[in-house]
């Protein structure tokens, strides 16, 4: 088969379309035919060489793809030959075929069988935070950072759909669409202090969940936007790794601060929010009130191309590669 592979570290034009191995499915696995394969910024990092991935997981990037099941390994069960599925993945997504672990898979919902590919790794990452960690409930306030983002454009349509009143900073071209997905208040980053405006939006109370992916640039800034009780979850470090943090602050709003990623949990805690994910993502998809949000389609063979677009901050949502 062909995957885009990199040879060398380095800028986009180090994502090269070369023939590799045939993926051979392993125990309770199943062999893809990858239609489409969502971009992340965790694919950015690997093709730099910052983020490899983990041990056993194909070295090509690509964390989420839809297709089509075509071949069903041993104890694979509950799926079989033809299936139009997405799937969550450890890596392997810009390629014809992946061999994916049953627990990751996910039948494709009431969306365009291509754009299925925006839903696993944003799904995933987004629900396991909201819901499992920050426990975002109903009447509360969340504010989420880079809402044109593929991670924001879906964090704001569940926060939403869950109840909350979403607060998000993005670029000011990007906030009329993002009052469209669910956001209630608009914060240009560039030109407005966010904590000064979420002050405004809540009366001086500040926001009971945070969903950042901004990090060491963010951390002070984000504890004060907090409300008392408040909950940070931080899924990124686009501002950084290192920052001071002042636990008086943290103390007197008894505000707790988490730190998660999801590609190199064990596939246990994977199949888990999976599962999740199906039971209580799949039916707002299905009723409409959640859906993928692809800013373009690029052949795979443009992976180059799509690396640029997501680096530039340009797009609004996913961009997909399509098989070729």
């Amino acid at each position: 088969m062909r995957a885009i592979t990199i040879p060398q570290p380095g800028g986009p034009d180090a994502l090269v379309w070369a023939e590799v191995p045939d993926p051979e499915p392993g125990p309770g696995e199943v062999i893809v035919d990858v239609r489409a394969s969502g971009v992340n910024r965790a694919d950015l990092l690997q093709r730099q060489g910052h983020y490899p991935p983990p041990p056993g997981a194909p070295a090509y990037p690509g964390l989420e793809c839809s297709g089509v099941i075509t071949v069903v390994g041993p104890e694979a069960a509950g799926w079989a030959v033809g299936q139009q599925v997405c799937a969550l993945l450890a890596g392997g997504g810009y390629a014809e075929r992946v061999a994916v672990p049953a627990e990751q898979l996910l039948p494709v919902p009431a969306c365009d069988p291509v754009d299925a590919a925006a839903l696993p790794e944003v799904a995933c990452t987004v629900w396991s935070n909201l819901v499992m960690v920050a426990r975002l409930g109903k009447g509360e306030t969340l504010l989420v950072h880079g809402g044109g983002s593929g991670i924001g454009t879906f964090a704001i349509q569940l926060g939403a759909a869950l109840g909350a009143t979403v607060l998000t900073t993005a670029r000011e071209t990007k906030h009329s669409r993002l009052r469209e997905l669910g956001a209630a208040h608009t914060i240009d980053y560039r030109e407005q202090d966010f904590v000064e405006e979420v002050r405004r939006a809540t009366d001086g109370r500040g926001v009971d969940v945070i969903l950042d992916i901004m990090g060491a640039s963010y951390l002070g800034r984000n504890v004060s936007a907090l409300a008392t009780g408040g909950r940070l979850v931080t899924i990124g470090l686009q501002g950084g790794r290192t920052a001071e943090l002042d636990l008086g602050a943290l103390l007197t709003k008894r505000a707790s601060i988490a730190a998660t990623s999801l590609r190199s949990r064990p596939l246990a805690e994977k199949a888990k929010i999976v599962q999740g994910v199906r039971d209580e993502v799949w039916p707002l998809i299905e009723a409409g009130m959640v859906r993928p949000v692809v800013d373009r389609r690029l052949p795979i063979t443009e992976a180059a191309q799509a690396h640029r677009l997501v680096e530039s901050n340009d797009h609004f949502g996913k961009v997909l590669l399509l098989r070729v």
